[in-house]
């Protein structure tokens, strides 16, 4: 792909990350003005709008997988784990909205944004295991229940509209129940 043609597919999808994280039911002309190119540039990299919604959320989980992967490594792995926590719960709104939009529109997620999903969740599952290893996350709480207890929090957040202080707050009472020492 030619440097244009990359910078401009870099910019269209930005633009159509913050289009549709606000509103769904955006449209590509939307997209086009914020990104700065016409409507048969994003066309031509994205030839439904159903294909870029599929892009920009993919984009987005493969971000967040990164983001994990880095953290991972970070040294710190009390931060590290409830930091990327409270980042997924605080960006949700926006990644929800993405998927919901494929949803409502009769489209299953195509295997890019599948494979990036994945990919998010085994790196959640290493920042889990390396807290676990730390001690500051209880041994007794499996992968797959805690990344439930993330998408939880992230759909709740979302749905009841929490305000920052609340949602950490909520936060804090779903962190106690992680630590060690507790016990149902």
């Amino acid at each position: 792909m030619r440097a244009d043609a990359r910078d401009n597919r870099e910019r269209i999808l930005a633009a159509a990350e913050e289009v549709f994280g606000r509103s769904p039911a955006a449209s590509t002309d939307d997209v086009a003005k914020l990104a700065g190119v016409g409507i048969a540039t994003v066309f031509r990299h994205f030839p439904t709008k159903l294909e870029l919604l599929e892009a920009v959320l993919t984009v987005r989980l493969e971000r967040l997988r990164d983001q994990a992967r880095e953290l991972v490594g970070s040294g710190d792995p009390r931060t590290a784990f409830f930091a990327f926590f409270a980042q997924v719960v605080g960006e949700a709104a926006s990644k929800l909205a993405i998927a919901d939009a494929l949803a409502a529109a009769g489209a299953a997620v195509g295997e890019e944004a599948y494979k990036a999903g994945a990919g998010l969740r085994e790196a959640f599952g290493e920042l889990l295991t390396q807290a676990q290893r730390a001690g500051v996350v209880r041994q007794d709480a499996d992968q797959p229940e805690v990344y439930a207890l993330l998408v939880s929090a992230s759909r709740g957040a979302t749905a009841l509209g929490l305000a920052p202080d609340v949602r950490d707050r909520m936060l804090n009472l779903l962190y106690d129940g992680l630590r060690p020492g507790r016990t149902p």
